[in-house]
C-alpha cells in the first residue's frame, strides 16, 4: 500500500482471529485519523473542483474500480466499439508504471491520458485535475477513469466523478464484496466481467456475490457481462445511456462515497 493516502494507518480497529474467536484487537489512533482527514479534505476540495468541469461541459465522468485483472482495459475497448459513434468519449488510464492500457485505448480511435502514480495505489482528485487539463472537455460526452487496479483505497478518493462502477472478475470468488466491503458499500454500479467463464468457475455463484452486495445495505445495480459476448453488455450500455440522459435533463448526480473517518469513534 501506498504512503500518501493513510492506507496503512486508517482508522478502525484491526483483528486477528484463530478458530476459538478474536485473539487479538486493536485501534488505530488519533494522529494517524487527523492526518487522514486532512487529506481527504484537500482531496475533496479537488473533486468538487474537478466536478464542476464535468457539470459545466455536460461531461458524465465514470470511475471504473476492480482489482488488477478483472477487465477494465477489454470493458473499455468493447464499450467504445458499441457506442463510439453516438458519444465522444475519452479515457484517463491510472497504472503504477507503464503506459500500456492508454495505448490500447489510443488505438481505439479515444483521446487517452495515462496517470503513473509510482507507489501511490490509488488516483486522486489532483491527478486527475491535472489530467483534465489534457482533454477539451467541451468535445466529449463521456470520461471513463480508469483506476488503479486496488479493491482497497480507491473506493475512498472523490475524484469528481458522478458514478462509481466495480468489476469482479468471476474468477476471483463470489465472496469479494464480503471480503473488501468498503468497495463495494461505495459501488453506484457492480458488474459481474468475465462472465463468459462461469462454465469454467462453476464455484462462482452470481447470486450469492449479490447477496454480499445487499448484505452492505447497497441497492445499486448489478450486472453480469462479458466482453467476449456483446448481448452480456447491453445491461451496462444501457446503464450508461440513462446516465447521460439524466445529466444532459440538469439531474444532480453524485457517487456513494465510503470515507474511512466514518468509522471513527467519537
Amino acid at each position: 500500500m501506498c504512503k500518501d493516502c493513510g492506507c496503512s494507518a486508517g482508522p478502525g480497529k484491526v483483528e486477528v482471529h484463530d478458530a476459538t474467536g478474536v485473539i487479538s484487537r486493536k485501534s488505530s489512533g488519533e494522529i494517524s485519523v487527523d492526518v487522514l482527514q486532512n487529506i481527504l479534505h484537500q482531496n475533496d476540495h479537488a473533486a468538487a473542483h474537478n466536478r464542476h468541469h464535468f457539470d459545466s461541459h455536460g461531461v458524465l465522468a465514470v470511475n471504473l474500480m476492480s482489482s488488477p485483472g478483472s477487465g477494465k482495459t477489454r470493458l473499455l475497448e468493447e464499450t467504445i466499439e458499441a457506442i463510439g459513434d453516438r458519444y465522444r468519449i475519452a479515457v484517463v488510464e491510472g497504472d503504477l508504471e507503464t503506459e500500456n492500457d492508454a495505448l490500447r485505448i489510443r488505438a481505439k480511435g479515444v483521446p487517452a491520458i495515462q496517470i503513473t502514480t509510482g507507489q501511490t495505489c490509488h488516483l486522486d482528485a489532483h491527478m486527475v485535475h491535472d489530467a483534465l487539463h489534457a482533454l477539451d472537455l467541451a468535445t466529449l460526452d463521456i470520461v471513463f477513469i480508469e483506476n488503479v487496479g486496488n479493491l482497497v483505497c480507491p473506493a475512498s478518493f472523490d475524484l469528481g466523478q458522478h458514478a462509481n462502477v466495480t468489476l469482479l472478475s468471476v474468477a476471483e470468488g463470489d465472496d469479494k464484496p464480503a471480503k473488501y466491503p468498503v468497495m463495494f458499500r461505495a459501488s453506484d454500479l457492480v458488474l459481474f466481467s468475465k462472465s463468459d467463464l462461469l462454465p469454467v468457475f462453476d464455484d462462482f455463484s452470481p447470486a450469492r456475490a449479490e447477496g454480499f452486495v445487499r448484505a452492505l445495505a447497497n441497492d445499486a445495480d448489478v450486472f453480469a457481462v462479458s466482453a467476449r459476448q456483446p448481448d452480456l453488455l447491453a445491461p451496462w450500455l444501457d446503464w450508461l445511456d440513462a446516465r447521460v440522459l439524466s445529466l444532459r435533463a440538469g439531474t444532480v448526480m453524485r457517487p456513494r462515497m465510503v470515507r474511512p473517518d466514518a468509522a471513527v469513534a467519537p
